[in-house]
């Protein structure tokens, strides 16, 4: 089976597909799988490292810009069109995946009008505008929220849950080396000033500073300040501007402070890890705080809003859940009772449904 999987270009977008491609991989060693995205670093480097082939086509997004930039990324419409009919005649796919980001619209609506079998997938509770587009196109919607099934036609939705990496679920496994009340803070690939600031404050209001431990992922530009001002309080921390084996830091982790994007929230019920959420908050139609409520409302985490953040406030929910662990515990029940880790394997499923119908008919003509 050849796959083509669309998108990329942030974290949120490219782990679920990365997810993805390796249930792919793993079913059947060998398929063929592209990737088509953008230029965007992470999204090379994450492809090259895991050895899938990668295009990049000339799209950019329209939401959340000024009046310039979005004429200019409507000027690049066209020629990102004809770069996804290029790629699509090249590759071939049996299948075209589109997971949201830039490169989706483009390259599932050139599917769909070459007569290519194509799906989405909507990883957070609010579609995007690209995905409520496209979802009138697809032969099959998966979504990771119940709560929006409504907003697709249910006859082709499947409710799947957002892929989570293989090497992100081993954190199950993870054996715990340490010994006092660890907490994980990570703001996402690019990191989180409002969050790093925050967390350098709440250290003065820490009650056991001794006893607790921080595992930081700050982004690359405040993880010098950040470093020293845990060490200059003498709390035990390892902060680095970006982690490359999540698993290991999941795994680690009793409490975890963070952003909502999908992935993040996927990857936190699917392993039942407690969490305190500060959405980021000029996401694109508030979707991550209405991520985080999600599983605030279940008892699987609390949201504080950026708005509300501050050192104090934050030390007293550290403070807190330290000294009860039965909180903790029960936050993580019901966290873990939200997640999906067979999501990318029902997408695959489903994907391979589709593609044998399709040649049983073709056998047929």
């Amino acid at each position: 089976m050849r796959v083509l999987i669309a998108g990329g270009g942030t974290g949120g977008h490219l782990f679920p597909a990365v997810a993805l491609a390796e249930a792919f991989r793993a079913e059947e060693p060998a398929g063929k799988i592209l990737f088509v995205g953008t230029d965007n670093d992470l999204e090379i480097s994450t492809l090259s490292k895991r050895g899938f082939d990668h295009v990049s086509i000339a799209a950019e997004g329209l939401k959340g810009r000024g009046i310039r930039r979005q004429i200019r990324s409507l000027a690049k419409l066209p020629k990102a069109f004809w770069q996804a009919v290029r790629t699509i005649c090249r590759f071939n796919p049996d299948m075209i995946i589109g997971v949201g980001g830039y490169s989706s619209g483009p390259v599932v609506l050139a599917a769909r009008l070459m007569g290519k079998k194509a799906v989405i997938h909507e990883q957070n509770l609010l579609p995007g505008l690209t995905n409520r587009i496209l979802g009138r196109f697809a032969d099959r919607i998966f979504i990771s929220f119940p709560d929006n099934l409504a907003m697709f036609k249910s006859y082709k939705t499947v409710v799947t849950g957002n892929p989570v990496r293989g090497e992100v679920l081993l954190a199950k496994e993870t054996e715990r080396k340490v010994k006092g009340f660890t907490v994980l803070v990570v703001g996402g690939s690019q990191g989180a000033h409002a969050i790093n600031r925050a967390m350098a404050e709440a250290l003065d209001y820490l009650e056991e500073p001794a006893r607790t431990i921080f595992v930081h992922q700050t982004g690359s530009k405040d993880a010098g300040w950040v470093a020293r001002a845990y060490e200059r309080r003498g709390i035990r921390a390892t902060v680095k501007p970006f982690f490359e084996d999540m698993a290991n830091a999941y795994g680690l982790a009793d409490l975890v402070i963070c952003r909502a994007g999908a992935t993040t929230v996927a990857e936190l019920t699917a392993l039942g890890k407690p969490a305190i959420f500060i959405p980021y908050p000029f996401a694109a139609n508030n979707h991550q705080e209405l991520n985080a409520r999600y599983v605030a409302d279940s008892g699987g985490g609390e949201v504080v809003l950026e708005r509300d953040l501050n050192g104090e406030l934050l030390a007293g929910r550290i403070n807190n859940y330290a000294s009860n662990p039965k909180a903790l515990q029960d936050m993580s029940c019901r966290a873990s009772a939200l997640g999906r880790p067979e999501a990318a394997d029902l997408i695959v499923d489903e994907c391979r449904r589709l593609f044998t119908a399709e040649k049983c008919l073709n056998c047929l003509k």
